[in-house]
């Protein structure tokens, strides 16, 4: 840590909770509809793990709106990902926004951050059985 403390949390490990008020309902829907299971779990949690990082379920008497996306999956091939979801019942959000809109479910947008080395992304949103919003996205280099 630098000694004025700046680093503090930039060495840590960043993982997404997610509320779910049924969490019986929550784990069917990660394991039937995404093909997750839980690596642990504790009463009130399940704590799944994704390509080196993790994200937990729990138990919440409170609910997401909704209305951003909480946490997202960057994919190789988000046509094939998507497909395969909705294979198994996903069904994806439909955006028609001047400027931006989905096609097939996927959306063009333009920039994405330098360190990625990418010109754009192409992405695609759904909601979890807890009306958790969650995306995939695939760099366009």
């Amino acid at each position: 840590m630098e000694e004025d403390g700046r680093n503090l949390l930039a060495r840590g490990r960043v993982a997404t909770r997610l509320p779910a008020q049924d969490l019986e309902r929550a784990r069917r829907f990660y394991s039937e509809k995404l093909g997750l299971e839980p690596v642990d779990e504790r009463p009130g949690g399940l704590l799944y793990r994704c390509g080196g990082t993790e994200f937990a379920v729990f138990r919440s008497a409170g609910a997401s709106p909704g209305t951003f996306t909480q946490m997202g999956w960057q994919v190789d091939d988000v046509e094939a990902v998507v497909a395969e979801l909705r294979r198994r019942g996903v069904v994806f959000e439909v955006v028609d926004l001047p400027g931006f809109r989905t096609e097939d479910g996927i959306a063009e947008i333009e920039g994405n951050y330098p360190s990625k080395g990418a010109r754009g992304e192409r992405a695609a949103w759904f909601r979890d059985s807890e009306g958790n919003m969650l995306g995939i996205g695939e760099p366009v280099v």
